[in-house]
């Protein structure tokens, strides 16, 4: 999927970038109607919701590099591997969902997932660029 992705930094490009992001979400849901990938190093699916498109729009979309990231986000599910847990933020009612938090670590490629135990899936929170780091945690 190509696309022009705007590299500036004005509310416009913002803008953009949020619904280039949410319409490749649109696309590789049809592409993948269960919205899950096998993650190599997990050795488990990492499965694609609501709250994923929600999340990475609204961080991703601040920089061109982060939205690229999500133009990779099956290479991305599926050859990331862990590099660090951590517990939820207390307080923060996107992570309230999940016993445990992943980062990921691809090229230069950072993935969150949150692990539902209630549901036993581990699901994606955030996909961005590396050199973006105040973002999200």
């Amino acid at each position: 999927m190509t696309m022009e992705i705007p590299q500036g930094n004005t509310r416009e490009d913002n803008k953009a970038r949020k619904q280039i992001i949410k319409d490749y979400y649109a696309s590789w849901i049809a592409l993948h109607p269960d919205k899950r990938i096998w993650n190599n190093s997990l050795k488990s699916f990492i499965y694609v919701k609501g709250q994923s498109i929600n999340e990475t729009a609204g961080h991703a979309s601040l920089s061109f590099e982060s939205t690229q990231a999500v133009l990779q986000m099956t290479e991305i599910l599926q050859k990331a591997t862990v590099k660090e847990t951590w517990a939820p933020k207390h307080g923060n009612k996107n992570q309230k969902p999940y016993s445990k938090m992943h980062l990921l670590r691809w090229k230069n490629y950072r993935l969150i997932i949150g692990y539902q135990k209630s549901r036993d899936e581990w699901v994606q929170y955030y996909i961005g660029s590396e050199q973006i780091k105040k973002a999200v945690r």
